[in-house]
């Protein structure tokens, strides 16, 4: 970030992946340059053509000096990731792990809104009754890249994959979901699976005990992940800030996106709380490979996702802004919408709705 005497820029890394990634960025990128004209900053973007074609092309998803390149950044802005013909632990550990675990981003956050306009499969829901947000721990768990294979292509082939807990990486997980909480409804869910593995997610209830202690107000509720993503299903409006491990946080939230309305309304923010690494902030829809080219992939979730970046680097006001005109938008039945939200229009319609909103 610079400052003059008149004016603060942001420099922002752009990565618009795959798929609809640079389609909706290319397209909603006008929206977010308003927004700050709007309220008198500047951007200074910096695009890096990173992803799946890359890989085709040099073997990697993004350059070995990637990281170095990003590291100066005030935020980064993910599009999205995924190809038919890579397969996808190929792009999950060639692009997005190095950058969460490099900077450290180790709060994976995802809010579960049901937006006012918007049906809930579920029956009896209406506007506000879901409203969740999902603390996921990002870097370590059930991610980390311990194990390997051996004995390839004989009768007795064995593959060893190994989680990792820390007791720093689950405390500063737990006491940050801890926070949300108090600041919230004081509420928090811990889910684990800790009958099956007694030493990684019993060690993860303890820490969540010794934290609780820090925060008498907010309730503590234990499920097992199975029952959580049952009752994601059955009681969605009982939940307020769930906290969980890489794997159980990266299921649940897609149970999320689909109950309050579609995986195109979710956004998310992988968060390093410090200022020693830039954070990031994709729409987890994926690079949805059988519309792209189409110009119909909703560009709600980026803009959303922007919206947390805004607040993330401290422009609150702006991403209230336009937090509040996806809000107002789809809360209006004539105005324009994506064929997953039930209508016929494109990206581009949805975005200069949004952009007169403002």
């Amino acid at each position: 970030m610079t400052e003059d005497q008149t004016t603060t820029t942001y420099d922002i890394e752009l990565i618009p992946g795959d798929g609809i990634g640079p389609e909706v960025l290319d397209v909603a990128l006008p929206l977010f340059q308003d927004v700050a004209d709007d309220y008198g900053f500047e951007f200074d973007f910096t695009r890096r053509d990173w992803g799946t074609e890359y890989y085709l092309e040099h073997g990697e998803m993004m350059p070995e000096d990637g990281l170095a390149e990003l590291a100066d950044a005030d935020s980064i802005f993910l599009g999205a990731v995924g190809h038919p013909e890579v397969p996808d632990h190929v792009t999950l550990h060639g692009l997005l792990l190095p950058i969460r675990k490099g900077f450290d981003q180790y709060v994976c956050k995802r809010p579960n809104v049901l937006f006012e306009g918007i049906e809930s499969p579920l029956k009896g829901y209406g506007a506000g009754d879901i409203d969740f947000v999902v603390y996921r721990e990002n870097t370590e768990g059930e991610y980390a890249d311990i194990g390997g294979r051996e004995h390839r292509g004989l009768g007795h082939e064995t593959a060893v994959q190994s989680a990792l807990f820390t007791r720093q990486g689950t405390e500063r997980i737990v006491r940050a979901a801890f926070q949300a909480a108090a600041e919230r409804e004081g509420h928090l869910t811990s889910v684990t699976k800790s009958n099956a593995q007694a030493h990684s997610m019993v060690f993860w209830d303890d820490i969540v005990e010794e934290v609780s202690e820090e925060y008498p107000g907010v309730t503590v509720e234990r499920l097992l992940v199975d029952a959580a993503s049952m009752d994601l299903i059955r009681r969605p409006h009982e939940f307020d800030v769930l906290v969980a491990s890489n794997l159980f946080g990266d299921v649940l939230t897609d149970i999320g996106a689909q109950i309050t309305g579609s995986m195109g309304l979710a956004p998310s923010g992988n968060i390093h709380p410090g200022e020693e690494y830039p954070s990031m902030f994709e729409p987890v829809h994926g690079s949805a490979p059988d519309i792209v080219g189409e110009g119909v992939a909703n560009p709600l979730a980026s803009v959303l996702s922007w919206s947390m970046l805004l607040e993330d680097v401290g422009e609150e006001a702006a991403a209230d802004a336009l937090w509040s005109a996806v809000i107002g938008q789809i809360s209006d039945q004539s105005a324009p919408r994506t064929p997953d939200l039930g209508g016929d229009a494109g990206t581009e319609a949805v975005v200069e709705d949004l952009r007169s909103r403002l």
